[in-house]
């Protein structure tokens, strides 16, 4: 019997993880179709998915971008149709004729096309971190209302994912779990003097030891907010407290993360470090499909390493925690906080140990709100944003 071919929006194809999804994609042309790519600038690689992809549609952010990737499209001889703009985003992330969307967005900008996918009932598959960690709650209510399903994409909680009863659904009690444990690499700088943080440039904290991403969240891996985003993430998706969410430095990248049981047994889920195998997984399931990664060999990597992070070293992970505790709109500051942070690092306007700084001045400013809307969320962003630039202008 052959299997359904299932059509596809990535949005954020040109990024990392849009790009690893293509590949996984290529490898399964009976499996799977491109229905429609979007992304932000980036018009060189999109044409090149275009001409590889054929979609019916791509959808660049901006208006310009849009005009030159349709000369291209035209001069290519293709017939895909060129949109652009957010609301664009949202049409192709809802087409009734599309079954998965992969939602890799990078940061804000890529909230409302998740949640359109999640009231069109679509399979989506989560690597926008943004949406869980500034509308949490709101985003899970959406997916329940309208009976979309919800698969993450971040290694570590695709790891919970495989690691929790197949059938898990939400109740990590009844499910007979006691915490779950995510891993972190400690990036590039887990070893080197506390003192010398000072002076780290923007290129030696994107050198990641054992993932290739972007630059924004390698910086995040660098101060290990992208592991507090992830805990964030993690309460929402298996509805655990922040008492049962436990990070764990782990620099070999092989175990993705952990699950606890009250038995005294613990799951884990071992990889090499290749977004590709949870790309697979989530396309695939409840099958498994192959990747194209190659087999982990233990005899090779022969050790595996554990420690407990430095507080010292990565405050950022902690500001995370308090981010959860607090609740309301305090995630959705420390998100906007922490891009505006990373974005003057990466310009060379602030350094390294400001990025903390900053993003610990404006929790403190900005009063916290009760969430309720979308249109909340979007608002506190919007002040936590001012608010960072404010300081930006006053540290100059």
């Amino acid at each position: 019997m052959l299997t359904p071919i299932r059509q596809l929006t990535v949005l954020g194809s040109t990024g990392s993880i849009g790009i690893n999804t293509l590949d996984v994609v290529a490898q399964h042309p009976q499996r799977f179709k491109i229905t429609a790519l979007t992304a932000n600038n980036s018009v060189d690689k999109m044409l090149a998915q275009c001409r590889q992809f054929a979609p019916r549609f791509a959808v660049m952010l901006e208006e310009d971008s849009a005009e030159k990737l349709r000369a291209g499209i035209r001069a290519a001889g293709l017939q895909t149709e060129v949109l652009s703009g957010v609301a664009a985003m949202e049409r192709v992330a809802s087409l009734p004729e599309v079954d998965i969307v992969m939602a890799a967005i990078v940061g804000a900008a890529g909230i409302r096309p998740t949640f359109a996918a999640a009231r069109a009932g679509k399979q989506v598959l989560l690597a926008n971190k943004e949406t869980l960690v500034m509308a949490g709650r709101i985003f899970m209510d959406t997916v329940r209302e309208h009976r979309a399903t919800l698969l993450p994409i971040d290694s570590e909680h695709n790891a919970i994912f495989q690691s929790l009863p197949r059938h898990f659904d939400g109740d990590l009690t009844a499910a007979g779990v006691k915490r779950v444990l995510l891993t972190a690499s400690g990036g590039p700088f887990r070893a080197i003097p506390i003192a010398a943080l000072a002076t780290v440039t923007p290129q030696q904290a994107c050198a990641h030891p054992n993932w290739v991403m972007g630059k924004k969240i390698s910086v995040d891996s660098a101060t290990m907010m992208n592991k507090g985003l992830e805990v964030i993430e993690a309460h929402w998706l298996f509805n655990a407290t922040p008492e049962q969410i436990e990070v764990v430095i782990h620099p070999q990248s092989v175990i993705h993360s952990l699950v606890e049981y009250v038995d005294g047994s613990v799951l884990a889920q071992l990889g090499n470090p290749d977004m590709r195998t949870p790309i697979a997984y989530a396309l695939g399931y409840p099958e498994r499909i192959d990747a194209g990664v190659a087999s982990l060999d233990l005899c090779k990597i022969g050790e595996l390493h554990f420690e407990k992070p430095d507080t010292q070293r990565f405050p950022c992970l902690q500001l995370a925690y308090q981010a959860l505790v607090a609740g309301g709109s305090a995630p959705a500051i420390l998100n906007a906080a922490n891009e505006v942070a990373v974005a003057a690092f990466l310009a060379g306007k602030i350094a390294y140990p400001d990025i903390y700084k900053l993003i610990d001045h404006t929790l403190a400013t900005v009063t916290r709100r009760e969430i309720a809307t979308l249109e909340d969320v979007l608002a506190a962003d919007v002040l936590a944003r001012q608010t960072a630039n404010e300081w930006l202008v006053c540290l100059v």
